[in-house]
């Protein structure tokens, strides 16, 4: 077994290890470390004698690098003590991760990594690299910062989560419901993140995407009966249909209305209408309607035939549900569509008034695009010109240059 072997089992099995070694040892901390130094030994010995349960042999080296480690902690006496009896008596691994507490082991873990303590880049840092199993070169690589912030994000959080000593536990049935949100919050921003990256020179950074899928995925099975949840689910399938024909063969964006539909994945928009249809059985929150949103586009054979009206009807209520300017300026471009430009050029020009959205490529993004079919030319090329300045993805960038150089 070689090291893709051994990524694989940890990408797959990371969540599981870590929750049950955290279960077991009652340290967040010590129990990531000790996962992750039995990779290290895992990368050294399997391809010499490979093991017969991969899986199982990480728990058992993890549980005695966990073992090892507060034997080392003069601090921790009284714990090691606990932990050295049940090594004695020789635990058997099957014993040490108890399979009807292994969903609410992840989903605990799920809800320590996005904690309310820790800052929004700390939970996202945190979510991939003990509940998706990433390394810190992955992690900072999806999203361009060096090696060493990833890895400071991270220690920083274990630091945070052990000083306010966030129990290793469910949170009960009332406080996770107001929790769930934060850990959706994540998963979104690491979707989003891998669907238009904000930076460099990639449109899409699709292994970013599809780790956010997975894990959603996760948070479905583990809590079937949050609809929001399988909201967030069907908006990230139905998202990710679109991305066989959203760049050319260099990498180029392709947009909405010059895509090839026969390239999207019907298998991926499947997935997200069956989410969709469990995430409508209490009313749509604000994943379920954007998902709504993702769903007409992703049922209409052309742009010309997608049902801008109910798209306008579903920012809508989005907008009445989780009110933002980011909302409002996609209820714009839908009006244009259903409506024409004037009547979306209001719109965003209101936004610009209440200045909603300072810095944001965006909004001249769009306001350049309404100019334009208004015949404003010299405007429309003005605001693309000003927002491919503003904006730090350089594919997205080359874009609005070229439509800015085609207004000339």
């Amino acid at each position: 077994m070689g090291t893709a072997d051994v990524e694989a089992v940890w990408r797959i099995e990371s969540a599981r290890i870590v929750a049950a070694l955290t279960r077991f040892t009652g340290d967040f901390g010590l129990a990531e470390d000790a996962a992750q130094e039995a990779v290290a030994e895992a990368l050294v010995s399997w391809p010499l004698a490979p093991p017969a349960s991969p899986a199982g042999w990480l728990m058992a080296t993890a549980r005695r690098r966990a073992i090892d480690a507060i034997r080392r902690r003069a601090a921790l006496q009284d714990r090691y003590a606990l932990l050295a009896a049940a090594s004695a008596v020789d635990l058997a691994v099957d014993e040490v991760i108890d399979p009807d507490k292994i969903d609410d082991d992840v989903l605990a873990l799920m809800f320590v990594s996005c904690h309310p303590v820790l800052s929004p880049e700390a939970r996202v840092a945190l979510t991939l690299r003990v509940v998706g199993g990433l390394s810190s070169e992955e992690i900072a690589r999806a999203f361009l910062v060096p090696v060493p912030t990833v890895q400071a994000r991270i220690t920083r959080a274990k630091k945070t989560i052990a000083a306010a000593r966030v129990p290793f536990e469910l949170p009960p049935a009332a406080e996770r419901r107001e929790r769930l949100g934060g850990v959706l919050s994540v998963l979104y921003v690491i979707f989003t993140e891998g669907s238009t990256a904000t930076s460099g020179d990639r449109l899409l950074r699709p292994d970013v995407a599809y780790e956010a899928i997975r894990l959603a995925r996760t948070l479905a099975a583990l809590q079937p009966d949050e609809p929001e949840v399988h909201g967030l689910l069907a908006l990230c399938e139905l998202t990710a249909a679109r991305f066989p024909a959203r760049t050319g063969p260099d990498g180029s964006p392709v947009l909405l209305d010059e895509q090839d539909r026969r390239l999207w994945d019907f298998s991926a928009i499947r997935r997200g209408l069956a989410a969709l249809a469990k995430a409508s059985t209490r009313g749509l929150g604000p994943y379920g309607l954007q998902a709504a949103i993702a769903a007409t586009h992703a049922s209409a054979p052309s742009v010309e035939a997608t049902d801008w009206d109910r798209i306008v009807v579903l920012y809508e209520a989005l907008g009445r549900v989780a009110p933002s300017p980011v909302v409002e300026l996609n209820r714009a471009v839908a009006v244009a569509m259903a409506s024409g430009p004037a009547q979306a050029l209001a719109i965003v020009d209101e936004l610009i008034a209440l200045d909603r959205l300072p810095g944001s490529h965006v909004v001249p993004t769009v306001r350049g695009e309404l100019l334009a079919r208004l015949g404003r030319r010299p405007e429309a090329r003005a605001e693309l010109e000003l927002a491919a300045r503003l904006c730090a993805n350089q594919r997205e960038r080359s874009v609005l240059l070229r439509k800015a150089a085609a207004l000339s």
